[in-house]
């Protein structure tokens, strides 16, 4: 018998045009094409003559356990997913799957794991670019996950101010997580924050939406949809989201010389180094320094007791200046 092989397919945002090469030379090379049935109807020209398993949304381990039944047999089975495999796709219940069949990577069924662009990325190019500074990806779907934990991370977003990609925000049965999730959002952030809400990226049925924290609620938002929230830096101008990476804090931006007090290629003057001089000289004690910065004392106190070392070395790239 041949040896099967699981191929866990990221078809990006369902358009042809946006797979990657490999992916769809896996779904050429699968005998079986399994997946949820709208993810199966994106790539319908693509599997035409092959044998195509159609799941349900809720049946993901029902897909991941058909393609190990599959790759038994010798086949080579696609499992797709929507987006990235690895990104609240397919991926995750796989190896479970395997893993609790016993499987390793030194079996003989291999596999192979087709990377795919995720919501967050399709949907932040057809905004501008919202992400250019640290962001993050919270799933509003409480099927699997307890909403405390949910709501922790709601609230360890928002007061660290990230952006913050809201997947699965709202369903037909899910409809307050999204209103919990503005209330914790609301907390630490201003009320015209920018929001974009993006549908069925790159799909026939697409929407763009901006509009502020305060009112995002008001919006078209269901499972098709994905819920930008910006940072308290990010901008909406001429119909574009914009997070600033951060060069105004060091260089002048129309004339890109570097600011006083700042070296090209070098951290910040608030940066670590001249953060840490700054504290030795605040005159404040760690549990002082703790309340106003919210971070643990444990951590201020140990950061005080730290040399500092000066690198002369530029480490950083055009592109992390």
């Amino acid at each position: 018998m041949s040896t099967g092989k699981i191929m866990l397919v990221g078809l990006g945002p369902g358009s042809v045009e946006h797979m990657s090469g490999r992916a769809r030379a896996a779904i050429a090379e699968a005998d079986t094409i399994i997946g949820y049935v709208t993810y199966i109807r994106l790539v319908a020209d693509l599997v035409e003559g092959k044998e195509v398993v159609k799941k349900s949304m809720t049946e993901e381990l029902d897909r991941a356990i058909e393609a190990l039944d599959r790759a038994r047999q010798g086949k080579k089975v696609a499992l797709i997913s929507s987006g990235d495999a690895g990104v609240y796709g397919m991926a995750g219940p796989t190896f479970e799957v395997l893993f609790q069949a016993g499987w390793t990577p030194d079996s003989e069924i291999e596999v192979e794991i087709v990377p795919g662009a995720s919501a967050l990325n399709t949907c932040a190019a057809l905004v501008g670019a919202p992400l250019t500074h640290d962001f993050c990806a919270i799933s509003l779907s409480d099927l699997l996950t307890p909403w405390p934990v949910i709501a922790r991370r709601l609230n360890a977003a928002a007061a660290a101010d990230f952006v913050v990609a809201l997947y699965n925000p709202k369903s037909g049965r899910r409809a307050r997580q999204i209103v919990e999730a503005q209330r914790l959002f609301l907390a630490h952030r201003r009320a015209d924050t920018p929001v974009a809400i993006v549908k069925s990226a790159y799909r026939p049925k697409q929407r763009i939406e901006f509009t502020t924290l305060d009112r995002m609620t008001e919006c078209d938002i269901g499972m098709l949809s994905t819920v930008l929230i910006g940072n308290s830096n990010t901008f909406v101008r001429d119909g574009l989201m914009v997070t600033p990476r951060g060069y105004a804090n060091k260089y002048d931006v129309e004339s890109g010389t570097t600011r006083d007090g700042e070296k090209a290629g070098r951290s910040l003057s608030t940066g670590l180094n001249g953060w840490l001089e700054s504290l030795r000289e605040s005159g404040e004690s760690a549990e002082e320094l703790a309340r106003h910065h919210g971070l643990p004392v444990d951590y201020i106190t140990a950061a005080l007791a730290d040399v500092v070392v000066e690198d002369d070395t530029a480490d950083e790239g055009e592109a992390l200046a």
